[in-house]
């Protein structure tokens, strides 16, 4: 089409598309390589060319290949596609609190590090003496809302303190707060006529364009809940760059981000309601996983998955455990459609 790029928000969209087929293409081929290889190697085994070890090691490669593409398959709803948003909140408890809402931004930091992710912290309010108050950090790669939309809830940590002078095991929660970070070709509506703006100097360091130069946004938003009728104003705040027009197209990314999570809730409260659930709605009574210290072991209630790799773990060695709800969840997703 000669027109195509004269309609950028429908080239966008059509170049996604290609983009996700181009990766279940990609898949397949790594898949069928793989397979491949293993043929040979087998032959030349039994020719007396290779050692059954070298084997064994092309055979466990095969199956992890086919493993992660059944695996992105189960991931069909379409913001399963989408990067993150992901809050994550201390809960009572003060420093210990604090201490382990620091421990869960890093542990998602690394994961995301080790899979190839961008991610970008937001937003993050410092703890009173150690740790974090609250993060938020954006995740950008394909299905990185799929995989990780499993961790929204209460994340339980038991403990001997380093903060408490008895040495005495305390219990800290933290929330986890996952949203689909929505780009263009997510229909979200936007009434310009309700958007307002405000521009201010940025704090904090950074040199001199950062405090002098009002690069900071805030935008308000008058939001009405199409479920219950009831109307909100939105606040947002970007700081994050120095050049105002970025600012403004995260915060306006933000707001989108925040209706499509907001306008979908219905969805997500049923769907938590019908399953254990893999999808928590994050609320303090959905407790979702315990971190357990003097036992060594982490326990994910929903499923009853148990490791006792608990260092590694919270060093960032999470898929196991998200690929365990995947499957869980795909399960009773069958379950439903056969009743």
């Amino acid at each position: 089409m000669p027109d195509f790029w004269e309609h950028p928000k429908e080239a966008q969209a059509q170049m996604k598309k290609i983009k996700d087929l181009q990766g279940w293409i990609d898949g397949y081929k790594e898949v069928e390589e793989a397979v491949d290889e293993l043929e040979l190697a087998f032959d030349y085994v039994k020719d007396g060319e290779l050692e059954e070890s070298e084997l064994d090691a092309l055979y466990a490669s095969a199956i992890e290949k086919i493993e992660a593409l059944e695996l992105r398959n189960m991931l069909r709803r379409e913001e399963d596609k989408l990067g993150v948003v992901l809050k994550i909140n201390s809960g009572a408890g003060g420093t210990e609190a604090q201490d382990w809402a620091q421990m869960l931004m890093r542990m998602y930091l690394r994961w995301c590090e080790d899979h190839g992710y961008k991610a970008s912290i937001a937003n993050l309010l410092d703890g009173d003496e150690a740790g974090i108050k609250s993060c938020t950090i954006n995740i950008e790669g394909d299905f990185a809302y799929g995989y990780l939309k499993s961790e929204n809830g209460v994340h339980r940590l038991v403990r001997v303190s380093p903060y408490n002078a008895q040495g005495k095991r305390m219990t800290s929660f933290a929330s986890v707060f996952v949203t689909p970070l929505v780009d263009d070709t997510i229909e979200v509506r936007v009434d310009q006529g309700l958007l307002s703006w405000d521009t201010f100097r940025s704090g904090g360091a950074g040199g001199q364009n950062v405090n002098k130069v009002e690069s900071g946004v805030r935008l308000r938003y008058m939001w009405r809940n199409p479920n219950t009728g009831e109307s909100e104003e939105i606040l947002i705040e970007c700081t994050e760059t120095r050049d105002q027009p970025k600012n403004k197209e995260r915060a306006l990314s933000r707001l989108r981000t925040f209706i499509y999570d907001k306008e979908h809730q219905k969805y997500i409260d049923d769907i938590a309601s019908r399953r254990k659930t893999m999808v928590s709605t994050g609320d303090r009574s959905a407790k979702i996983r315990t971190y357990n210290y003097p036992q060594g072991r982490i326990t994910d209630h929903r499923i009853g998955y148990t490791i006792y790799n608990l260092q590694a773990f919270v060093d960032g060695d999470i898929q196991d455990c998200i690929d365990h709800l995947i499957i869980a969840e795909n399960a009773e997703k069958l379950k439903e459609s056969e009743l």
